[in-house]
């Protein structure tokens, strides 16, 4: 491995005004080929998932460091690369951030998943790259806080030599699905990226506190709701992670210990510090708020997964049935995802195919199943590879049959006495009269 410790050309300056993004746009119209592209958030700094810092580079263009906060319109550049391919690793963690910007690509070639259908079994950028083109690339600042200003050299050292290679890995990685027969597969996948709307908000985002799986009644719940609320509107309004206002412990502990009052509650060891010390009002309020709702204001204990399916976990209770199905399908494609070298979860979405085992077609055929499943969002070449092993796995197999006991030997008569059976004891048995004589044929 060859270490790569700065880009090629050097740092660029940061592009902070409108002169500087004018120069950018025509040296981007100079270039050709693909467009690599990245963006720098902030998170776990910040409550929003803004970008901080965008990455261009292109063949014939070099690199180049855009500052968003002071051009937070950057659809000049979008005139000129609107029609090239944009290369992103991991996209759909970008693009939301650079269609704020203006910024939104019609054709996209996203290397993290290109090494998912290729089977890689590390897809970061820093092992893609080793493994793929042979140089390390110091990873030491992306968890940074990228809202700093001014950015730091070594900061924008590290932002600019995530481009520098993005195009060249993008054409060794193309190659390979090629090879593969899996070209048309990536593009189908691509091109769903590119196109896929806003993601909608997570239904009750308060559930995910971590530690929650304690709470034990409703109203414990309903109080880990209301502090997560709470903490909510005041990382909002001050653009802060959420964790930096509030630890996810430190809901939980208050919830846990219940304290009597708010001298209590800032005793609490995780409440001990003076930066929450200060804010103990704050959090004894939504405490009080909590313990004032009312037995229909609560939340309900569990609630199924965003699916709005239950947890599978509870399948087998309530729908032995669907238990089995689900659990065949989910062989099958693991099967089929061992065939092609990739993960389960990118040959089919998880959530379709528990929709698929909890409410199957009436008619288990393919036709029928592939009508599900295009209906749920699945790209055609998914369609192609797993309709037909789920429709097979959907069919409940039939009962296997139990084995005939076999029939005991008869035992030897005794001695001077007749052999047991209807026609010695004179029982009456089907087929047979009183006097054992066999009936008259009708």
């Amino acid at each position: 491995m060859q270490p790569l410790l700065t880009p090629t050309e050097g740092v660029p300056p940061v592009i902070v005004d409108a002169a500087g993004l004018t120069a950018a746009v025509r040296r981007l119209a100079a270039g050709t080929g693909p467009v690599a592209f990245d963006a720098e958030r902030a998170s776990g700094y910040r409550y929003s998932q803004r970008a901080y810092l965008v990455q261009i580079r292109r063949r014939g263009s070099g690199s180049m460091l855009i500052d968003p906060i002071e051009l937070p319109d950057l659809r000049e550049l979008q005139d000129v690369v609107a029609d090239a391919e944009w290369v992103l690793h991991a996209a759909s963690q970008d693009l939301p951030c650079l269609s704020e910007l203006g910024l939104r690509p019609s054709t996209l070639f996203d290397t993290e998943l290109a090494g998912r259908l290729l089977g890689y079994e590390r897809v970061g950028l820093g092992a893609m790259v080793e493994r793929v083109l042979g140089f390390g690339l110091e990873k030491g600042h992306s968890a940074a806080d990228w809202s700093t200003r001014p950015l730091p050299e070594p900061w924008l050292r590290y932002a600019a030599l995530d481009v520098e290679l993005l195009v060249e890995l993008r054409d060794v990685l193309a190659e390979e699905l090629v090879r593969d027969g899996k070209i048309e597969w990536a593009r189908e996948e691509f091109a769903a990226i590119a196109a896929a709307p806003p993601r909608e908000p997570r239904a009750e985002p308060w559930r995910r506190t971590s530690g929650i799986h304690r709470m034990r009644s409703r109203r414990q719940l309903g109080t880990v709701r209301e502090m997560w609320e709470t903490r909510d509107r005041i990382a909002r309004a001050r653009d802060i992670a959420p964790g930096r206002v509030l630890p996810d412990a430190a809901i939980i502990d208050a919830v846990t210990n219940n304290p009597p009052d708010v001298a209590a509650l800032a005793k609490l060891p995780i409440f001990s510090g003076p930066k929450l010390r200060r804010s103990a009002t704050t959090w004894w309020d939504a405490l009080v708020r909590a313990a004032a709702l009312t037995e229909a204001e609560l939340p309900l204990t569990a609630t199924g997964n965003p699916d709005g399916l239950p947890p599978p976990s509870r399948w087998a209770e309530r729908d032995p049935a669907a238990a089995g199905r689900l659990a065949r399908a989910r062989a099958a494609l693991t099967a089929l995802a061992t065939d092609h070298s990739m993960p389960v979860e990118n040959l089919l979405e998880p959530a379709l195919t528990r929709r698929l085992a909890w409410s199957p077609p009436a008619e288990l055929d393919l036709e029928s199943v592939t009508a599900v499943l295009r209906s749920g969002g699945a790209r055609r070449w998914q369609i192609d590879l797993a309709a037909e092993a789920l429709a097979t796995a959907l069919i409940e197999p039939p009962p296997t049959p139990a084995s005939a006991p076999e029939a005991a030997p008869a035992a030897a008569p005794a001695p001077g006495r007749p052999a047991a059976g209807p026609a010695a004891s004179g029982t009456s048995t089907a087929g047979t009269s009183p006097s054992g004589a066999a009936p008259p044929t009708v």
